[in-house]
């Protein structure tokens, strides 16, 4: 298969993976691994660091390849640092995937408490955008660097969800900025697109979508359903290929600014 092996093979790349250690961002760094490439894990929890590392570890052949940091995204001095300290013992890093997010609760809009709001905003905008690729860009910028950047987006990115107000403006806005930067990003050779997930079954959403007492769908999680063609939530290993591409400058080298959704159709929907 040396055909397949050259467009998305990742021998002698490494990519930084923020929320690594997530659900959603230990799948990238899966795929990554068993592509070739170098992972540096980032993330706020050593327990959370070590239960990926073992994960990883137990899927395939990556002895030496896995490299963990613990770093607050939000932090800009402690990301320069992480990413200082991860290539002095991976080599240069050209592919950075932003996993971090997540979102806390729902409410009315004029119910919304408003320092949650910040802190949602902050982790999906700031640490999950704004930082690692302020920083990471200036270096690669810096260094001649052409690198290949992977925003988490989302279904709210295009249409807002009810009741998650702070997560709506965040994930819009990550969107937004994956176009802007990319266009500015252009002239230095790097790339910057996004991944949209549908609706995945974890630990953040399953009380949303599932009953927890009787196993049932609730109200909003039939109703999305009923907006998927493909009829079910998602299956999380499906992002895998998705990041392979985007990674891969051979298999998307003239693809920048734009968001790829793997949500079943639910975008697509029609009556």
């Amino acid at each position: 298969m040396k055909y397949l092996d050259d467009l998305f093979g990742l021998s002698g790349h490494t990519a930084i993976v923020a929320g690594g250690a997530g659900a959603i961002g230990s799948v990238m760094s899966e795929a990554l691994l068993n592509a070739g490439a170098n992972v540096i894990i980032w993330s706020r929890s050593d327990q959370s660091l070590s239960q990926v590392r073992e994960k990883l570890m137990r899927a395939g052949d990556s002895a030496g390849r896995i490299f963990t940091y613990r770093v607050d995204t939000a932090d800009e001095q402690k990301v320069a640092q992480a990413l200082a300290e991860g290539q002095s013992e991976s080599g240069p890093a050209d592919i950075l995937i932003n996993a971090v997010g997540g979102n806390m609760g729902k409410s009315d809009f004029i119910a919304t408490d408003l320092d949650v709001f910040t802190k949602i905003v902050e982790l999906n905008l700031m640490a999950g955008l704004m930082v690692p690729t302020k920083v990471v860009a200036a270096h690669w910028i810096k260094h001649q660097i052409k690198g290949s950047i992977i925003n988490l987006a989302s279904m709210a990115s295009y249409n807002p969800l009810s009741g998650v107000w702070a997560y709506d403006a965040a994930k819009a806005a990550v969107l937004n900025l994956t176009k802007a930067a990319a266009n500015e990003f252009a002239a230095h050779g790097i790339r910057i697109n996004a991944v949209a997930p549908g609706f995945f079954l974890g630990k953040q959403n399953r009380s949303l979508l599932v009953d927890q007492k009787s196993g049932e769908l609730t109200a909003r999680g039939r109703a999305i359903i009923a907006h998927t063609p493909w009829g079910r939530f998602g299956d999380i290993k499906e992002l895998a290929g998705v990041t392979l591409f985007l990674a891969s400058a051979k298999a998307s080298g003239f693809v920048t600014g734009v968001s790829i959704p793997v949500d079943g159709g639910y975008l697509a929907h029609n009556i």
